[in-house]
């Protein structure tokens, strides 16, 4: 699988296709997707998305995805990494370097679930306008062009992160003052989930030169559970994501997640979802179902 890289802080492309853009690859960057006009389907981590009008798609580092157009389709993708991050605090003062470090934790270390990333309407009309903006002057290229591009490009990047923010529970949201090595736990955790060997308490504290009798309490203090719940909750969010989005059989999806067996993931699943994974899969369709046959 091709792997793409980014050598400057942010890109901006617009694209417009009736074909699909590339076998499916890998970013060792942060991409955001807009869907300006079109349909078809974007696959991330092997699970399946329909898209159109507005759908705004974060893919971070590492992510696999493909998109499959099914009617001729305009896209917006702003792309950037790290070295975003770092020339923004070096231009910033101090009350924008806290906002700066901020965005940073966010998207390195929140979970989101990989579908549109805009929930509320206000946003999915800020963030239309914006593109809107972003692609006039990237066409026309008037005078300061490119300071007006990099200011809207900071505010999509902004509103992404509000909306990702607000789901983060709250012991976990950034704070200032903070060992900001919870923050290196956690994403060290979500980095190397599919990595079992290297989820082992005596790995991490290791690798984080911390106490391994001392982990779980610092972790909890932290985030308000122990290091092995969030580890089962941030596997159970992927189980989820993999009922709802993809074809994969159960067994499938726990030999990937590395749970013992099926029955396994079952007892996990039920106990913390009150159903089983087939029940909670069935139920969710029907309910989509009925959804839908009522706005018909």
């Amino acid at each position: 699988m091709n792997t793409e890289n980014l050598h400057q802080p942010f890109e901006i492309l617009y694209k417009e296709t009736d074909e699909c853009l590339k076998p499916t690859h890998k970013h060792n960057f942060f991409e955001l997707v807009y869907i300006i006009d079109g349909t078809g389907t974007h696959c991330i981590n092997k699970n399946k998305f329909e898209y159109s009008n507005g759908h705004l798609f974060l893919l971070t580092p590492q992510d696999s995805h493909k998109l499959t157009v099914r009617t001729t389709t305009k896209f917006f993708l702003i792309r950037f990494n790290d070295i975003y991050f770092k020339s923004q605090n070096e231009l910033a003062n101090s009350h924008q370097n806290e906002w700066i470090k901020k965005l940073e934790f966010i998207f390195h270390n929140t979970t989101h679930s990989p579908g549109c990333i805009l929930k509320g309407m206000n946003d999915r009309v800020l963030v239309k306008a914006l593109i809107e903006g972003l692609i006039k002057e990237h066409i026309n290229k008037d005078p300061y062009h490119q300071e007006i591009i990099h200011q809207m490009v900071n505010t999509v990047i902004s509103i992404v992160a509000r909306n990702l923010y607000i789901k983060v529970p709250g012991k976990m949201k950034y704070d200032s003052n903070n060992d900001e090595t919870i923050y290196k736990i956690i994403h060290y955790v979500q980095a190397n989930i599919y990595k079992p060997e290297l989820l082992k308490a005596e790995q991490i504290a290791n690798t984080f030169q911390i106490s391994v009798n001392y982990l779980s309490e610092y972790f909890k203090k932290h985030t308000g559970e122990t290091l092995q719940q969030y580890i089962t909750n941030y596997k159970l969010k992927l189980v989820e994501t993999r009922l709802l989005h993809s074809d994969m059989r159960i067994n499938e999806i726990a030999f990937e997640l590395h749970f013992t067996d099926e029955s396994h993931l079952n007892r996990i699943f039920k106990k913390y979802k009150g159903m089983s994974p087939t029940g909670y899969r069935k139920q969710v369709m029907f309910d989509r179902k009925m959804v839908a046959a009522a706005t018909a």
